[in-house]
């Protein structure tokens, strides 16, 4: 007689034939997975994956209709697995990790121990939105994302802590200011899931979104210690206070009163940029072909950062190029490299004494800090491409918020009045004396952060707890500061344009927006905190004094009001560019157009 069959053995036989169609699709979402690993990896060839098609072979009788049988069956199984997924909590792409999880578990289980009850210990769901199969909740990054994001967040009741899908992305999205400290001063949040779009326009290898790493921390010493500490920022002083008296006689020139501020804004921007980073000064009121060029560039991978690329949370869309990101990312890089090596190599070519831009800065390094051409490139790229937006927007919004409360534009003048008087222009220590005017600004910041999701998120490097809830290594984080600055439970009356809160409320004159409170932290906290954020608020504050003393801004017509409406691109915009009429508060004096040549 054949021997009995043991419990154990027959039991174990049992699990794993029921677990043979979830393996099958196990493997098959893993083996595509896998191509998605940073986008960038080269695909491994998984020798496990091999034993499907081995056992179709085993099958004598594998017809063409039972072939079309097995295909069927092989698409129902995935149709109802991505079911399965999408009925997580958080969508399809947290019900993949854990199903994956507990496969895992399961396969590997030991039938000898089967009353040791860790390996079905299910860690706690982050509540949050199943969005749709397969997509999850991309629509919500679309368009308003970061309106669309608090909404969810207060219907799922998950404004600590909340998870979605971005396609096959896992995400998770505070709105709360103690769980974002806990995110961004972590070390397992160190790093960035590096985009596609930013990939290609060399974007890893500058600050920004550079791997965590020694890489990252050399470049974060030489920006520290190099490009924006504060013996750099005092030397560029006189470049500023230039380029604010060539934005004055802008305004004084246009032979009208009524002014679309954003032009001169961002074009003053630019040359401010284009003067700290490669030491070339022109005139507002000139064109130029280079600047020109830049000017373009730089628009284009505004465009390109700016748009949600399906591809980096759909990895199977990638070689389709659906939004043809890599088509215009492969057209924009070669040019950004000419015109920027061009500058490199005129720096190069330089001798004796000469005005010390960013350029030189990087050049004059020696040993571990020294950098590669290529990287050079990036890194002034990216100076350029992040110095330019921000400063533009955010001055965009002072003036805007000055127009529909003409008394805060009053009290920020008189200000100015009782500290520099009506017989000379504003200096950079004039505004150090202020203290309304940094209210203004701090409050504006809170109502129009330029970054509302900080812009770039986080990526968790190793298994961590945020919150009480387990988050597993590769998730992406985002902080949605837009949220926290109008939730009442953190602001009085948060939706109330209130400057005076931060002069004699509860935050007072020492609130900073630096960082250190996540109540409002505008440029980031911790590591991945943006390295520019005092040369950026020294230059939006300098300047703003410098066109409220000179000038008073009003609505087109009194029947006309200010159109808030904003518009998410890299950073949050108005949606139709600021038209005023501006008027002059000093003695009209007759202003000479300057020499171009």
């Amino acid at each position: 007689m054949p021997p009995k069959i043991k419990y154990n053995t027959f039991l174990t036989l049992s699990i794993n034939c029921s677990l043979l169609p979830l393996s099958i699709l196990c493997t098959i979402s893993n083996f595509s997975s896998q191509v998605t690993a940073n986008n960038k990896e080269k695909m491994r060839t998984d020798i496990e994956s091999l034993w499907v098609f081995a056992l179709a072979s085993k099958c004598k009788s594998f017809t063409s209709i039972n072939s079309i049988c097995f295909v069927l069956f092989i698409l129902i199984l995935w149709l109802v697995m991505n079911i399965i997924y999408w009925s997580h909590p958080g969508g399809p792409a947290w019900g993949k990790y854990k199903w994956s999880k507990n496969s895992a578990g399961l396969t590997s289980f030991n039938i000898n121990n089967y009353n040791n009850n860790d390996h079905f210990l299910v860690s706690k769901p982050i509540p949050g939105p199943r969005g749709f199969p397969i997509i999850g909740s991309m629509n919500l990054m679309s368009g308003l994302a970061h309106r669309k994001i608090a909404a969810m967040a207060e219907a799922c009741q998950a404004k600590r802590l909340m998870s979605l899908s971005v396609g096959e992305t896992r995400v998770i999205v505070t709105c709360n200011p103690d769980v974002a400290k806990e995110i961004l001063n972590s070390s397992v949040f160190a790093d960035r899931p590096v985009k596609e779009s930013a990939y290609r326009l060399m974007f890893n290898r500058a600050i920004g979104f550079a791997p965590y790493g020694v890489y990252w921390r050399t470049l974060r010493k030489i920006a520290a210690t190099h490009l924006f500490c504060p013996k750099q920022i005092k030397t560029s002083e006189a470049q500023r206070s230039q380029i604010a008296k060539q934005m004055v006689t802008m305004f004084q020139l246009g032979g009208r009163d009524i002014i679309r501020v954003r032009d001169a804004l961002k074009l003053a921007s630019l040359n401010n940029m284009m003067c700290s980073v490669f030491g070339r000064k022109y005139n507002l009121d000139c064109s130029n072909s280079e600047t020109e060029e830049l000017g373009k560039l730089v628009n284009e991978g505004y465009d390109l950062l700016g748009l949600l690329n399906w591809s980096d949370h759909l990895p199977w869309l990638a070689e389709l190029d659906p939004q043809k990101i890599r088509l215009r990312c492969s057209q924009l890089v070669p040019k950004v490299n000419r015109f920027v090596s061009r500058i490199i190599d005129e720096h190069k070519a330089q001798s004796g004494d000469v005005e010390h831009d960013f350029v030189h800065v990087l050049l004059s390094l020696q040993g571990s800090e020294k950098l590669s051409d290529s990287d050079m490139i990036a890194v002034l790229w990216e100076m350029i491409f992040r110095g330019t937006d921000t400063v533009a927007v955010l001055i965009e919004w002072i003036l805007a918020r000055m127009v529909i409360h003409p008394q805060v534009q009053f009290k920020v003048q008189n200000e100015l009045d009782k500290i520099v008087g009506e017989s000379r222009a504003v200096t950079e220590s004039d505004v150090s004396e202020m203290i309304y005017l940094p209210a203004v600004i701090k409050e504006v910041l809170r109502l129009h952060p330029p970054g509302p999701l900080l812009s770039w998120a986080r990526l968790a490097i190793t298994d961590t707890k945020v919150d009480g809830y387990h988050v597993p290594a590769g998730t992406t984080a985002m902080v949605n500061m837009w949220a926290i600055t109008r939730d009442p439970d953190v602001w009085a009356d948060p939706l109330e344009f209130k400057p005076e809160r931060f002069v004699n409320g509860a935050e007072g004159l020492d609130f900073s927006v630096l960082g250190s409170d996540l109540r409002l932290a505008p440029f980031g906290s911790g590591r991945r905190t943006c390295p520019g954020k005092t040369l950026g608020l020294t230059t939006v504050t300098f300047w703003v004094a410098t066109l409220l003393h000179e000038f008073r801004f009003g609505p087109v017509d009194n029947n006309s009001s200010v159109d808030l409406s904003e518009v998410l691109r890299l950073s949050c915009e108005m949606v139709n560019p600021l038209t005023v009429r501006v008027r002059s508060r000093r003695a009209q004096q007759k202003a000479t157009p300057n020499n171009c040549n």
